[in-house]
């Protein structure tokens, strides 16, 4: 064997090049370098939710009547829901989108941005601005989370996807991953306000009609 041949024998096999090199991104310093575009996912869905809470109980209690009489075919439960969901049930609906979010986020961070999960959640959030967008359109109005929409929410996701398009670790974007992304949005929100409206139930249960006093 040439002396040659002994160094390139010693030295192991060359490393791959292409999509495979992102395996050197799980180190600290390509974790942090991630950080913005995985716990960015967090603190771009915190600044949109909060437009929600500050607009959701006056725009419910002054649009939805409006709403009603536009849209006589949109049936009369969906306006009761809407009208009934005072702030504290909101609020708590929002608290746990937050836990999810945060695991989201937090997976996202530990996996270097390759969880699947954090990039449906991410993919997911994308897709609920352009909802808002599109809820907008169609009442003709402003609906609550509209303005963060096009200044937070899908300005972050393109660029989030950019970041990790960059870095090597963006899944293929299908049209059943997208699907996946709005259903898990949306499969979020109704088990947030499920478990809103139970712990209202629980904090705040519904007063007991009084008995009418008889006289004899």
């Amino acid at each position: 064997m040439t002396d040659s041949n002994t160094r390139v024998a010693a030295a192991g096999p060359a490393s791959p090049a292409g999509p495979a090199a992102p395996d050197a991104l799980a180190g600290p310093a390509a974790l942090a370098a991630l950080a913005p575009a995985t716990l960015g996912l967090l603190a771009a869905w915190a600044v949109h939710d909060l437009e929600e809470v500050a607009a959701m109980t006056r725009w419910s209690r002054t649009r939805v009547p409006v709403l009603r009489a536009r849209h006589p075919r949109v049936p009369d439960r969906v306006w009761r829901r809407l009208e009934a969901m005072d702030s504290r049930e909101f609020a708590a609906a929002v608290g746990v989108m937050g836990v999810v979010v945060t695991a989201a986020a937090a997976d996202g961070y530990r996996t270097g941005g390759r969880s699947a999960f954090y990039q449906s959640a991410l993919d997911g959030f994308g897709l609920h601005g352009l909802v808002h967008l599109a809820q907008a359109a169609v009442t003709r109005g402003y609906t609550p989370g509209v303005v963060t929409s096009p200044l937070v929410v899908v300005p972050f996701t393109l660029w989030a996807r950019g970041r990790l398009r960059r870095a090597g670790v963006l899944r293929p974007t299908r049209p059943r991953d997208l699907a996946r992304g709005l259903g898990l949005a949306a499969a979020a929100t109704v088990a947030s306000h499920t478990v809103a409206r139970r712990i209202r139930a629980v904090t705040l249960p519904e007063p007991r009609p009084r008995r009418s006093r008889t006289t004899s």
